[in-house]
């Protein structure tokens, strides 16, 4: 009767194990990996004084749209709970401006660009239970424009014309999953951008007075 009690015992605890996969991960100072993101943009505008007075439009707004960053991840342990990470990407946007006017007619400006984007971040790690961890992470990141689509005849009037570099503040959570023989991490990053994009000049509308970045990220990390 005893020996049927320890083996039935032996089997519950076998079926509660759980393998720890990638056991020593943190005890190397520096891990690479690449990352797929699907981030959702927009311009937040700010209304100039005119825009009552002057502009025909009565409404003025940024939809928001869709677009697609790929790139790599570095990631250096600094100890238990903080890391110091970079994701340097490159970034597909397309951004708008929609005007509608008191007659029904809209008006659509868009800006298409290729961006590289660099962040420096702060990385806060829970404690690890057995195959998962949470973290959190906030920091800033610097973007430069590098292609744009321009529409045929550029420099024409009431074109949306923005300025080529950005710079961001940084912010989000994410999940670590560990498997046998990589980490697989989603996450959520908000960015605020804290440049005016309006270039100086551009005539795309007088009730415009700044216009700043705004993105929402969904990131999908491989380390």
């Amino acid at each position: 009767m005893l020996s049927f009690f320890a083996v039935d015992r032996a089997q519950a605890q076998g079926k509660g194990y759980v393998r720890r996969h990638l056991e020593f991960y943190d005890d190397k100072p520096i891990h690479y990996g690449f990352l797929f993101a699907v981030p959702v943009t927009r311009f937040n505008i700010q209304h100039s004084d005119k825009f009552l007075e002057s502009d025909s439009a009565y409404a003025i707004g940024s939809p928001a749209q869709p677009a697609f960053r790929m790139g790599f991840t570095v990631n250096a342990f600094l100890n238990d709970h903080f890391d110091i990470r970079t994701t340097p990407s490159v970034s597909l946007y397309e951004r708008q401006v929609r005007f509608d006017y008191p007659s029904g007619n809209k008006r659509l400006e868009k800006r298409e660009s290729t961006w590289i984007e660099i962040p420096f971040l702060v990385k806060y790690k829970s404690v690890r239970r057995v195959n998962t961890r949470m973290y959190l992470l906030a920091g800033a990141t610097l973007a430069i424009e590098t292609n744009v689509k321009r529409s045929r005849g550029g420099g024409a009037a009431n074109q949306l014309d923005t300025r080529t570099s950005d710079f961001t503040v940084d912010y989000g959570v994410g999940f670590e999953q560990f498997f046998q023989f990589f980490k697989f991490a989603p996450e959520l990053r908000f960015s605020h951008g804290l440049v005016n994009m309006l270039q100086p000049g551009a005539n795309v509308s007088v009730g415009i007075e700044r216009m700043r970045t705004h993105t929402v990220t969904l990131y999908l990390n491989f380390e």
